[in-house]
This record gives C-alpha cells, structure tokens and sequence, in this order.
C-alpha cells in the first residue's frame, strides 16, 4: 500500500514541487474555466513536450530539492501507466528528488476501473484526488459531470482498498441541491473513511457553459447565503469528524495535510509544466500560453513559450496575506516585520481593526488568523489589507 502524510515528511527550506498539467478532458463540465481540450488527437505530441520542458527547466532547481509531484488538470487520469512513468522518468532524470515524495494524481471516477487502481497502486504514484463533487445525479447532470453516482461510490470502494492517502473533491452551493442532501455527501464520503477532502463553493465563471445557461434561465442561479449555509455545515461535520480545516478549502485528518498545497500556500517555490500551467520561483511568477498547438509548437523549437511578472515588495505581501489568511497558520506579524518591515506591521494591523471588532480575525500568539465566523469571508477581508 502506499502511504505518504506529512507526518512522516520532514519539511526541509529548500524543497520545492513540480506540477505538471495534462490538458484533456473527455468532456466540458459546465463550470469549468481551466485550460483543456476534450480532442486527444495532439496526446503523444503534448507529452512529449511535457518531458522537453522539463529537461529545458531543470536549472531552475539546480540548488533544490523536490518533494511534490502533482499531476492536474484537465485529467491526469487519462493517461496509461506507462505515459504517466514516462514523465515521472524525466522529472528523476533532470531533478534531485526526496526518497518518497508525495506523487499526486488527479482522477475521474470514470476512469477509476479496478484495472487501472491496480496498475496506479503499482507505480510511483502514492495519493489520489479523486473528483466526485457530489453523489447525487441531479447535480452531476446540472455540472455535466463524466461519471454517475454509482461510479463515484464504486471507485471510491476499489480505490481505498489499495490507496491509504486518498483526497476527495466535492462542491456545495449547487442549485436545487439541498441541506440534507449535502450533508449526506459529506458522509458518504466520511462513511469511506477518506481521509482528506477538498471542497468548493460552486461559482459562475465568465465564458462558461454554466454561466451562459443561467443567462438564458435554463439554470437557477448560485444562491452564496445557500452556499454559505453549506459551508459552514461542511465544517462542523467535518469537525466532529475528527478533521482539521488547514486551509479554506481543504480538510483533513491529522497527518494527511496535502504537503504539495500546502507548499503554494506557505509561498514555496514550484514549476508548472505544460500548457496554462503556472510557476513561483520567490521572486516572479510566470504562466505558460494556454493553447496546446502553441505549447507543443514552442517546446519544439526549445523555447519558453511563457509570460514573466517580477514581484513587487507589495506583491509579495499582499501574496502572503492571501495565502496566510486562508490557511491554520495565519499571517506571521513576526515574518511581515522580517520580510517586509515594521511599516507593513503597522499598515497590516489599522486595516485589521475593523475586522478584529467584528470578530471575524483574531490574533493567536502574534499570528493574524480568520475566525469561523470569517472563513466563508476570507478572501474578500484578506484584498481589504493589501497594499496597492
């Protein structure tokens, strides 16, 4: 079986993730805004390219050492065993890497047949994120979603027989889904005795097939104080589960914090590889083109084919507020002092005030945190104390 937690992860300053992203999708869900194509015809080319920037980037963790290995999308679990250890080949060939990283691996229920949780068991890769989003036909139909409830059920049965860190994505607010129901999707997923769970308010994002069908009526619109309720029954449930709530979106049992999230939002460095993929080297961030032709056109001709934004003293701030105020951490008022000065201390706190009366912050051992009350705020407060 494999088994890799934080627990058992001594976190080290020089170690860094790579991502890799493999854009395509059997098909569109409604809602989705990431970069992906539901045409395979380009795979072979698109993998190659993948492992040609890899081998063009490993300067960039010459001094490193990489502990995460994360396959996303689109859906990574469309590929074969052999595509996948194909890639993670070049990334060992080009990288100095921990013994036992955390490999992750999204996947579709749809794909999850026992065959291939049998190969994937077999292999490198040792957690899974499965997305399910929700157990209930209604609202996979609603999302388009590949898979029925029945898969969704029956993968999660095959995968924790052979997987021990398994994550699961689900998504409250839907329309028409209703508070009973979303409690009983928590604990289907409790009753699996998963021990890690991503969860997401459903959102309207421009140019999606979700956003149009609302615009002609054909979909109820999102309800947030629907979702807000969701919310906060996905905590309390989660809770006397047992379950930590580390970050905004993300729960999990002690010694299962995803050590690859959890890096981005601790501001450590990481390479994104493939098309729309994004990376952060501490001072810049950069994002590569978001078509797949263009990508694998590039990479030929052993160019870059990506855009560069150098990081701006506020930037990073307003970087680490985001990502802190999201997480158990907190902000660090010790590390806003040695990073970027007494003055951002100061600026942090009188925008704060406001916040810490209306007890939505709080400050625990000179940490700023966002209460309970909070949470379901957290992003909307933290852009109130960036600096501009």
């Amino acid at each position: 079986m494999n088994l890799n937690t934080d627990s058992n992860h001594k976190e080290r300053v020089d170690d860094v993730g790579i991502y890799i992203h493999i854009p395509f999708c059997k098909q569109a869900c409604f809602y989705c805004d990431f970069h992906f194509s539901t045409s395979l015809k380009k795979k072979d080319e698109l993998i190659d390219a993948l492992i040609v920037e890899l081998e063009l980037r490993k300067s960039e963790f010459e001094n490193d050492t990489v502990a995460t290995i994360y396959f996303g999308g689109g859906t990574p679990s469309l590929l074969s065993l052999e595509e996948i250890e194909t890639i993670l080949k070049a990334v060992y060939n080009n990288y100095s890497v921990i013994e036992n990283p955390e490999i992750t691996l999204e996947a579709n229920p749809d794909d999850l047949s026992e065959t291939k949780i049998l190969e994937l068991a077999k292999s490198n890769i040792n957690r899974l994120s499965i997305g399910v989003q929700s157990f209930f036909e209604a609202d996979l139909k609603l999302m388009n979603r590949a898979h029925n409830a029945t898969e969704a059920k029956h993968c999660l049965e095959l995968a924790t027989q052979y997987f021990d860190n398994i994550s699961v994505d689900l998504i409250y607010g839907i329309p028409g889904a209703t508070h009973e129901q979303w409690r009983e999707n928590i604990q289907t997923v409790l009753d699996f005795n998963i021990p890690h769970i991503s969860s997401y308010a459903l959102t309207v994002e421009p140019k999606t097939a979700l956003a149009t069908l609302i615009k002609k009526g054909k979909i109820e619109d999102v309800d947030e104080v629907h979702a807000e309720v969701q919310f906060h029954m996905l905590i309390n449930q989660l809770k006397e589960a047992g379950f930590i709530h580390y970050e905004l979106s993300n729960f999990s049992k002690p010694g299962y914090f995803s050590i690859n999230n959890s890096a981005y939002w601790k501001g450590k460095k990481y390479i994104g590889i493939g098309p729309s993929a994004h990376s952060f080297s501490g001072e810049s961030r950069s994002w590569n083109i978001s078509n797949n032709s263009k990508y694998i056109q590039a990479i030929q001709l052993k160019t870059l084919p990506s855009e560069i934004e150098i990081l701006s003293v506020n930037d990073k701030y307003n970087e680490y507020v985001m990502t802190g105020l999201r997480t158990i951490w907190g902000v660090s008022l010790e590390t806003i002092v040695a990073v970027f000065g007494s003055d951002f201390k100061t600026y942090i706190l009188a925008q704060a005030d406001k916040y810490l009366n209306e007890e939505l912050l709080y400050i625990e051992d000179n940490n700023l945190k966002v209460t309970t009350k909070g949470k379901f705020l957290s992003d909307g407060i933290a852009s109130q104390l960036f600096k501009i």
